[in-house]
């Protein structure tokens, strides 16, 4: 009975340990990462999300707005490509006749 005991309480200080080990490694990483130089972004320079039209099964033409400019994107189940891009100073510019 008591070597039971003491292997229990062996596993469970090596549980601790591993776990406090996880714990410290988790949050020194994430502090790296921090210190890596990259800005967070401000309000401006933020992806935002406008619209989405499906054309398709499994396609879609997509708006977003990032940096002043809106950008149309279509997605594929092959890639992501630029439709277009314009100032974001309200709507698109018109086309001439």
């Amino acid at each position: 009975m008591q070597e039971l005991m003491l292997n229990l309480a062996s596993t469970l200080v090596a549980l601790a340990f591993v776990l406090l080990l996880a714990w410290v490694l988790i949050r020194g990483w994430r502090r790296l990462q921090n210190l890596g130089g990259a800005k967070p972004l401000d309000d401006g320079d933020a992806l935002r999300f406008v619209r989405a039209l499906p054309v398709g099964a499994r396609e879609r033409v997509v708006l977003l707005d990032h940096a002043g400019e809106r950008w149309m994107l279509g997605v594929t189940a092959g890639g992501i490509s630029v439709l277009a891009r314009w100032p974001q100073a309200g709507t698109p510019p018109e086309r001439q006749p």
